[in-house]
């Protein structure tokens, strides 16, 4: 072991198949939990305790800054060029209400080390300049003497965003109104009315103050040398000497009764509607006890994450809202809380819910759970944690983070880990009969005076208000500032923008560490499959290690589905597993999933498909269960499939409630999704229907359907029938099995049993119109930040794929997107990308203060690449970087998925092969080439934007034509 740190315990992990060593600097007392096993995903992380003062965001604010450059990479934006020229499976930073992390991932040893050592050298050696300052938090911009001032910034104007969506509001207000005298009752993000009080002054000394070893927890995981992991430790920790960091977490003084918090916001939903939200909220035990974290986790699951959960079934059924809402259990912070309520309220039906939510859990008390639900719940918890299924996150990044649940606080960074002991307690304590979860919620809960209700009301003029606020902020800080003469304002804002626009010098790029050819894999990565005919439908057998788990996709054809009712292809895959059957009611069917699998559901896979206009169309059904219990899993699906009830109008109601209610609550922060899906839909058939099944014209179908329910309930029905027989048959399905050798040998029978068992016989195939007539249009939304959307058609340019199109595309993103957009412009992202099998370049903005200046960035792209000049290293990087997209790292039950899309989108090896050939044999010339083309399309590219009306206004003063407008909320 190198000097300088003492091993202070080593712990095999069972749970993570893992040997965690914990050390400690001898000189700073840094800490480090270096964990060792196989996984070639390794994981760095360096995490500092940061909790704010105030709702400047100040900690939000230096995780951007710290990434602009540092001591020994004295580049502007080191996190972007890493990104361009990396294998890295996961780089980023994030803020949290107390902590601050900077993890990284690769599973190439050489790449994660440059990566580390890039992060370790940005967090404690940052060039945090005040021009950073001004770019990432804020300053006041006038880039003429005769133009409106405005405050930009990355950070300003993305809690702007944030400050837009009323679900962000009302999850801020829930934990704030719980800790009103500590760090938590505050917006470590940044409140955009208070980001402009911070300096630049008290931005570096929180720095000074926080970023030092000593107030450091750093994190490794994965199959490299552990001994290295100290030494590159140790070049930077050594030169530092031990801090006294004063940065604990005060704990909330107990309140002696509940308070209420009310607050406006602009109303969702449909005009005619002014619908609210609210939660109830408790502060619950500190985190100590490992047992009693697990209880809160599983008891969040028994309340409302099961559609057998009482709580969540007492709220949904009472037609008091549309959704739940709330966080549930909150268990990363130094004190837990529990949040929950209802969104999609009137504001008369605020005190009913109160009630409702107390009455249903003090019947829980006196009542008890059933018990099938508490194994239902069991089962489930313990089915997560044993999967340890961290979808496309990597595994260790997640056992940092649980680690830091505890370790955080000064406990051990384990006990949330190793999670079999508490397990095994508290199913001990199940068996001897002790009401736990009763026990706890009557102590925890209803006795509890430690509780707050947050309302949401729908306000009248609400963002017109929010809007005037800002213009008022901007002329108190414009007399704050009365100094400073228009000229001055004017010039330091040309000094920002010079800065920016300088581009980093030979030298300065060339300290940056990087990879080189032979660091990259010229074979693409196969996943084995074994293609089957099953009686009509076909067979893919993946043989993967699963640690016993069975991996289950059955993709049904939807060419048969009549067009008219493609909208209502999500709602009715939810039915199929969310309604019952003909011999149980939906909440013992609910049990039965919860019990015996790790989870059954059904979503749509839309796709062109390789070299022909018909896209694949499938609805999948997915279903994971150990090997024990693959025959119930059968078994369950099956009853789904071909014994589902659909006659239960209020249930039905419910579900599209909840399905319209979460399309227009994710409408503000995912903005972005729905412009892009919107203007593809206008260009080929496979995202048309994916337009129509989850895009605007999905609300809008639901809007309608909603009134359907009752006035032609019947016609609801037989359309859900006329889905299943259309949908739900053999013929053309694929059953998609992800398993290891052995429990694919050991249950292959059962699976052509199960698939035999589906209706046979051929169905006629529908005929369904094309996409929709191409427009430039507006989605009028009440938010304080613009999404902007370009598309261009390439294909019908005369484009023929060459993979050096995705190269480019991936150097756009990191080098004129990102300067135009984001730095130049202040929004928080600028991206595109080329879709192979549609022909189609998207262009997009997220958490945009513009709109004309982002489509002037769109349109530049093309004349940027055409003169671009680029040295071997920089076109290395960004060869390196689209060859990592190109093959991500997955789990198993991914990389399965994968291969069936594949299978069915007719994409083959020899293609995949060939695409990776051209992108490692990009040249110059081709990305010149394709921006030649990109500058001849964009005269004919088709416009989206999604925004406010004030903003849409404005930007049809500087020339922006939208002739089509709809209004969304």
């Amino acid at each position: 072991m190198p000097t300088g740190f003492t091993l202070v315990s080593s712990t095999h992990v069972p749970e993570i198949a893992s040997q965690a060593d914990l050390y400690v600097h001898d000189r700073t007392g840094a800490r480090i939990l270096s964990v060792r096993n196989d996984d070639e995903n390794k994981v760095f992380g360096i995490t500092f305790r940061t909790p704010p003062a105030d709702s400047t965001g100040v900690a939000h604010i230096l995780e951007h800054s710290v990434l602009c450059g540092s001591r020994k990479y004295p580049v502007k934006e080191p996190f972007v060029d890493l990104l361009k020229g990396s294998l890295q499976t996961f780089l980023n930073a994030m803020t949290y209400p107390d902590k601050t992390c900077y993890p990284v991932a690769s599973q190439n040893l050489k790449d994660f080390y440059n990566l580390t050592d890039v992060y370790l050298d940005a967090v404690f050696f940052p060039r945090i300049t005040p021009e950073i300052f001004e770019q990432e938090g804020w300053h006041l911009d006038l880039p003429a003497a005769d133009a409106e001032l405005a405050v930009k910034g990355v950070v300003y104007n993305e809690m702007k965003g944030v400050y837009s969506s009323p679900d962000s509001q009302l999850a801020e207000q829930s934990q704030q109104s719980l800790f009103p005298d500590t760090t938590y009752g505050l917006d470590s993000g940044g409140h955009p009315r208070a980001i402009t009080d911070l300096t630049y002054e008290q931005f570096a000394r929180f720095h000074s103050t926080y970023y030092h070893p000593s107030n450091a927890w750093i994190f490794f995981y994965g199959d490299d040398d552990p001994e290295a992991r100290l030494e590159l430790l140790r070049e930077y920790l050594d030169r530092f000497e031990a801090l006294d960091v004063d940065s604990s977490v005060g704990l909330q003084p107990a309140f002696d009764g509940p308070r209420e918090v009310r607050q406006g916001f602009e109303a969702m939903g449909e005009e005619d509607e002014a619908l609210g939200m609210l939660t109830m909220n408790w502060l619950l035990p500190g985190k100590e006890d490992p047992e009693t974290v697990l209880a809160c986790k599983i008891l969040d699951g028994l309340l409302t994450g099961m559609n057998a959960s009482p709580l969540r079934k007492a709220l949904i059924e009472s037609g008091l809202g549309e959704d739940l809402t709330g966080a549930g259990v909150e268990h990363e912070m130094a004190q837990m809380y529990y949040s929950v309520g209802l969104k999609g309220v009137l504001p008369e039906n605020f005190e009913a819910v109160k009630a409702l939510i107390l009455k249903t859990l003090e019947d829980i008390v006196a009542d008890g759970f059933e018990a099938d639900l508490i194994e239902a719940g069991l089962n489930s918890a313990e089915f997560d944690l044993r999967e340890n299924n961290t979808g496309s996150y990597p595994r260790g990044l997640i056992v940092m983070l649980r680690a830091l649940g505890s370790w955080l606080y000064d406990l051990d960074p384990l006990e949330l880990v190793a999670f079999e002991k508490p397990l095994a307690a508290l199913k001990d304590r199940l068996a001897r009969g002790e009401k736990v979860f009763e026990e706890f919620i009557r102590r925890h809960i209803l006795e509890n005076p430690h509780h707050t209700v947050v309302v949401l009301e729908p306000e009248d003029g609400y963002a017109a208000r929010v809007d005037d606020e800002e213009q008022a902020l901007i002329r108190a800080l414009r007399e704050a500032h009365a100094d400073l003469s228009d000229e001055e304002l004017v010039r330091r804002t040309e000094q920002l923008r010079r800065m920016q626009e300088t581009p980093d010098s030979p030298e300065a790029l060339a300290t940056l560490p990087c990879l080189s050819r032979v660091d990259i894999d010229p074979e693409v990565r196969v996943v084995p499959t074994e293609a089957s005919d099953w009686d009509g439908a076909t067979a893919l057998l993946h043989d993967l290690p699963t640690n016993d788990i069975c991996y289950l996709d059955l993709a049904l054809d939807l060419g048969a589905v009549p067009e008219r009712l493609i909208p209502l292809v999500p709602l009715f895959g939810r039915a199929l597993t969310e309604m019952g059957t003909d011999l149980e009611d939906y909440v013992s069917f609910s049990k039965r999933i919860n019990s015996k699998t790790g989870g059954i559901y059904a979503r749509t896979l839309l796709t062109q498909r390789e070299g022909g206009p018909d896209p694949v169309a499938r609805l999948v059904v997915r279903a994971k269960a150990v090997g024990a219990r693959v025959g119930d899993m059968l078994d369950i699906v099956g009853d789904a499939l071909t014994r589902p009830r659909f006659d239960d109008r209020e249930r039905f109601r419910q579900m599209v409630l909840e399905e319209k209610a979460g399309l227009e609550h994710a409408l503000v922060p995912s903005g972005h999704h729905f412009v892009g899906l919107r203007l593809r839909s206008r260009f080929n058939l496979a995202d048309s229907l994916q337009e129509r099944m989850g895009g605007i014209e999905s609300l809008l179908f639901l809007r309608e359907l909603a009134g359907r329910i009752d006035g032609d309930w019947n016609g609801v029905l037989d359309d859900l029938e006329t889905l299943r027989r259309a949908v739900v048959r053999r013929g053309g399905a694929v059953v998609n099995l992800t398993m290891d050798e052995s429990m694919l040998a050991g249950h292959g029978e059962r699976f052509r049993e199960f698939a035999a068992g589906l209706p046979g016989g051929v169905a006629e195939r529908a005929v369904w119109s094309g996409p929709a007539a191409a427009e430039h249009e507006a989605l009028i939304i009440p938010a304080q930040v613009n999404y902007v959307g370009k598309v261009c058609d390439l294909h019908a340019a005369g484009y023929g794929f060459h993979g050096s199109s995705l190269v480019a595309s991936k150097y756009l993103r990191t080098t004129w997107l990102w300067e135009q957009v984001r730095v130049l412009g202040g929004a928080y992202g600028g991206f595109c990308s080329y879709g192979r099998l549609t022909g189609l370049m998207s262009f997009g903005s997220y958490r945009d203060p513009n709109i004309a200046s982002t489509l002037e960035a769109f349109d530049g792209c093309g004349k940027f690449l055409e003169t671009v000049s680029l040295d071997r290293g920089e076109l290395l990087k960004a060869i390196i970087g689209t060859s990592g997209d190109l093959d991500p790292y997955q789990l198993p039950d991914a990389k399965g998925f994968t291969a069936m899309t594949q299978h069915m989108a007719g994409v083959t090896t020899p293609t995949r092969q060939r695409i990776r050939d051209e992108v490692l044999a990009t040249e110059e010339g081709h990305l010149r080439s394709f921006g030649t083309l990109l500058r001849e399309a964009a005269a004919s590219g088709l416009v989206c934007v999604m925004s406010g009306e004030e903003a849409l206004a404005r930007a049809g003063l500087q020339g922006l034509e939208l002739p089509r407008k709809l209004k969304l909320l």
